[in-house]
């Protein structure tokens, strides 16, 4: 038992990135069942990503080991080194790799609604005991995962996920929420997915939003329940505060020059990441910097949810000049904002006054300097900042709408910000993510279901219920046309052509969890399924 606790201290220490000597570090990545398979199987995985033996090196990642992996390594240690044709069959030997989520699908024939219905349990999984040396993480609990080669539960992608699920699937909901805090009990965090090689960083913290949908007529009542581990969330977020000097960052947050206290995103490792191994050494080496920075500002885009996105370029263009730990976003902001309000107002019903007042205090700071220090008024909309320089980035993205989704934004601001996002977000397919095409996913052309669900509550929140609508019939009726033309739901769409979306390091997937459960919000909220004049009713946001 106490071996068990050193493990796990050890582990979150690694996994916030604190370095006590190097030895609780190398304790965390050498266990055997939280190591990524870059550690559990060393030059075998390295040798197997480099030559690229597997088109997508997810499914190295992902491949579950025939046997022990100490006896798959020593055999490879004696036979290395190996042809790409003999490297492929050895580890085809001794491997298992499970088929992708997209090789069942439901009957054809059906309305929209009645296909995601029906894809609900085939995106429905149960995994309570961890594999020796799998890479997937047990959880207690049946999750949906998103489909296609995501075969695991995801932390932001869940929350959009839960908004199509019926009053059915109530115990679904509950289901996952409880996966997602038995996740923070254990790690101290959600990590970015369900896989050991996602433990070192996160995902957007809808968590608060998760718990609200349990109970959407009294959402502090759920606060409450959950309410330890909404504090440990915001404690591994605040990780860094007390070692941050102005000026400087220190873990996820960043104290600036004005004494104001806001957050980044960030990554424990800087090495390459399990599942885009090569992919990762090929931005390296085109880039000028050193390749451990190069890799920390990628996997802390990953764990953005924006991976990846111009705006985490210095040049706007290439993925070599990728910066993001240099960068302080209002998407996350924005979330840690209405988290502080979420843990004030579960305090609130806990009867500990002292501790609503605590956290009140600290989403008030926050929401001040959101509006202070990321407020671009040339472009209208909340943008992100660059510590280092003090300056605003200048980027016209959908993140700039989120001060809005979370209650953040001031009325007037708010205002000026959905004049910005008819002006240049508004495509014919609804939201835009960025005005830049660089060829990535998180950018020009392409739109996504949670952007989407952001801008019409966002907007729904300070009263522009017209443009809300406006994108929501956007957004179905896209969804609508592409899926009469293909049968499938996408993980994203071209909103500028209406058309099936692309971009970025892997094929386009289906499935598609968070678009279906966007749709179908945004479906119940209209009379028709995306009309042009169809009637449009604000959704019901439960937030602080």
């Amino acid at each position: 038992m106490r071996h068990d606790w050193i493990r796990r201290s050890a582990l979150v220490l690694a996994l916030l990135g604190v370095a006590c000597s190097g030895t609780p570090q190398k304790a965390a990545e050498t266990a055997s069942d939280t190591a990524p398979p870059s550690i559990l199987f060393g030059d075998l995985y390295s040798d197997a990503a480099k030559a690229r033996i597997h088109p997508d090196t997810k499914t190295l990642a992902d491949a579950v080991p025939l046997g022990a992996p100490a006896d798959i390594v020593a055999d490879y240690d004696k036979q290395k080194p190996l042809s790409e044709t003999a490297l492929r069959n050895f580890f085809d030997a001794n491997f298992r790799i499970d088929p992708p989520v997209e090789t069942v699908a439901p009957p054809e024939g059906l309305s929209l609604r009645d296909h995601i219905a029906a894809l609900w349990p085939l995106l429905t999984r149960t995994t309570t005991k961890a594999e020796p040396g799998s890479s997937r993480l047990p959880l207690p609990e049946p999750y949906v995962v998103p489909g296609g080669r995501f075969t695991e539960i995801y932390y932001w992608d869940s929350y959009f996920t839960m908004l199509g699920l019926g009053p059915d699937q109530a115990g679904l909901r509950r289901n996952m929420v409880d996966d997602f805090a038995y996740m923070i009990r254990t790690y101290g965090h959600v990590p970015n997915g369900s896989r050991t090689y996602y433990l070192s960083r996160s995902q957007p913290p809808f968590f608060y939003l998760m718990v609200s949908l349990l109970s959407p007529n009294d959402p502090a009542r759920a606060w409450a329940e959950y309410l330890p581990e909404l504090k440990a969330e915001h404690d591994f977020w605040m990780a860094g505060e007390t070692a941050a000097a102005p000026g400087a960052p220190s873990l996820r947050v960043v104290k600036l020059a004005d004494g104001s206290v806001l957050n980044r995103y960030y990554d424990g490792r800087d090495v390459p990441r399990d599942e885009s191994y090569g992919e990762d050494l090929a931005v390296a080496a085109g880039s000028s910097r050193p390749a451990s920075q190069v890799y920390r500002d990628i996997r802390a885009a990953a764990e953005s949810g924006w991976d990846f996105s111009s705006r985490w370029f210095v040049d706007g263009k290439s993925l070599t000049t990728i910066h993001t730990t240099e960068v302080v976003p209002p998407d996350l902001n924005s979330l840690l904002y209405g988290l502080e309000k979420a843990i004030a107002a579960g305090c609130v019903v806990a009867d500990d006054p002292a501790c609503a007042i605590t956290y009140a205090a600290k989403a008030d700071k926050r929401r001040a300097a959101i509006n202070a220090l990321l407020w671009n008024a040339d472009t209208g909309l909340y943008d992100d900042l660059d510590w280092k320089t003090g300056k605003l980035l200048g980027h016209v993205t959908a993140a700039g709408i989120y001060p809005l989704f979370t209650g953040a934004a001031d009325e007037t601001k708010a205002a000026k910000a959905a004049s910005a996002t008819r002006a240049h977000l508004l495509q014919q397919g609804g939201i835009v993510t960025s005005t830049i095409d660089t060829g990535q996913q998180w950018d020009a052309p392409n739109g996504w279901a949670p952007l989407q669900w952001v801008s019409v509550t966002g907007l729904c929140r300070y009263g522009d219920a017209a443009l809300a609508g406006d994108i929501a019939r956007r957004w179905v009726s896209t969804v609508s046309r592409v899926y009469d033309g293909t049968g499938r739901l996408l993980e994203k769409y071209n909103v500028m052509d209406a058309v099936p979306g692309g971009g970025g390091e892997y094929a386009l997937q289906d499935g598609f969890g968070w678009t279906n459960g966007v749709t179908i919000a945004l479906m119940d909220a209209m009379a028709g399924p995306g009309e042009a004049d169809a009637a449009f009713t604000c959704p019901v946001v439960t937030a602080p």
